[in-house]
């Protein structure tokens, strides 16, 4: 079989771009072994422009947040599925100089789309325990990454161009003209593994890092909230069907990707201060996200086996980072475009 790509991964990062790519024309192949316990299938999917104890824009978030929300808009109606779900952040303001904080910060020109009034408390308390104020966050947004991903999996079984099976990197030969694996012959390898890249020989010179994130994910029956809440340090978001993804543990020294007690307990008791109503803990989650130390992804060309290239560390944000840099690094790779200096590998030689 001859391609022009083929893509090792299919989380965020490869499906996004196994999308752009082929909307532009190229053919390509994708390769996963369908973790289940992959970072995208674990996280909440947030779009939040808005974050930090300071109330700060996140990174290009002009240009970021427009494209995703435009993006996964397409998508719905090329795969036929609902998974892109406009939604407010609720942010609890839980003193007087919190308040003043996020009202100096909203009356900036440049933030004024994406910092709201304040919320109506009287709904809120209802469901959660009493904090001075709320402040909400436009333009912000969930993506059920699981449902996503499921949805272009199946678009990719049905068009034959996904194998469910592991990658070895033994098996991948550089060729004058590309590369080649078993029956594969392919001009590009673009490596989309997720933190699982740390042990890719071609590529584990880059400075890769990872933390560890885990959830609970409940069920609040009756409870019926549409929106996304961030109070004491912790998220709710709705994933429908009374159930919600709290979260999240970050945890830099780690063992292994499973599910720990003390993560558990933590979240628990986290939860147990912002969540009036009787709830139901249904599911524990682990996984290791893919970080880079200064926080941009990479994108990039292996520096002397010019077929291959890597598309990688998204971290927690992959959902409003995903779409613009994987669109970006097609354009790279298809167009000969120049590439952004801020996600090029090459910031590492």
């Amino acid at each position: 079989m001859k391609i022009d790509y083929l893509i090792v991964g299919q989380g965020l990062a490869g499906s996004l771009l196994a999308y752009f790519l082929e909307k532009a024309g190229a053919s390509i192949y994708v390769i996963d072994p369908d973790g289940e316990g992959s970072a995208s299938r674990r996280a909440a999917g947030l779009i939040n422009p808005v974050t930090g104890r300071y109330f700060v824009k996140s990174w290009r978030v002009d240009e970021l947040i427009p494209f995703a929300r435009q993006t996964y808009r397409d998508l719905e109606q090329l795969l036929g599925g609902s998974f892109f779900h406009e939604r407010s952040i609720l942010r609890a303001l839980g003193s007087a100089k919190e308040e003043n904080d996020w009202l100096a910060r909203a009356g900036d020109p440049g933030y004024q789309a994406y910092m709201g009034d304040h919320a109506n408390k009287i709904e809120l308390d209802q469901l959660l325990y009493p904090t001075l104020a709320y402040g909400q966050t436009l333009q912000s947004a969930q993506l059920n990454v699981s449902v996503f991903l499921d949805f272009f999996q199946k678009q990719l079984l049905g068009k034959n161009q996904l194998s469910k099976k592991y990658f070895h990197y033994g098996e991948l030969f550089v060729t004058p003209n590309g590369v080649t694996y078993g029956d594969i012959e392919a001009s590009r390898v673009v490596f989309c593994e997720g933190y699982g890249g740390i042990k890719n020989p071609f590529f584990n010179y880059l400075p890769f890092r990872g933390d560890k994130g885990e959830v609970l994910i409940v069920e609040i029956p009756g409870a019926g909230f549409e929106r996304i809440v961030k109070q004491n340090n912790t998220f709710l978001a709705p994933l429908g069907n009374d159930l919600y993804w709290v979260g999240a543990t970050y945890a830099w020294q780690f063992t292994d990707d499973q599910p720990s007690e003390q993560a558990r307990q933590e979240l628990l008791e986290r939860l147990k201060t912002v969540v009036k109503l009787p709830f139901k803990i249904v599911d524990h989650w682990a996984a290791i996200r893919p970080t880079v130390k200064d926080r941009r992804p990479f994108l990039g060309q292996h520096p002397e086996l010019p077929s291959l290239w890597i598309f990688n560390g998204l971290g927690t944000k992959g959902a409003s980072l995903a779409p613009f840099w994987a669109r970006h690094l097609s354009e790279v790779m298809l167009e000969g475009k120049a590439m952004d200096g801020e996600v090029d590998i090459q910031r590492f030689d």
